[in-house]
């Protein structure tokens, strides 16, 4: 697995996971339930990440739909 963008935007992680999804990528979103567990001060980011055989599609597919500079570096 691949980490593609680490954050705390709950409205961002839903917009990428719905494209992900209608495009039929895998995707994992680790952490979730560690920041669930911290609370409301917001220091545990999320991490999605995808197979690394769909990470350049993925990647691609994301930068397309206007999401290029929440992408972590390859």
């Amino acid at each position: 697995m691949v980490e593609l963008l680490r954050t705390n935007d709950l409205v961002l992680i839903s917009c990428i996971q719905t494209l992900l999804e209608e495009r039929g990528v895998g995707f994992f979103l680790a952490d979730q339930h560690m920041s669930v567990l911290e609370g409301s001060a917001g220091f545990l980011a999320r991490r999605l990440m995808v197979p690394e055989d769909e990470e350049s599609r993925a990647r691609r597919l994301l930068a397309e739909a206007g999401f290029g500079a929440e992408l972590r570096h390859a």
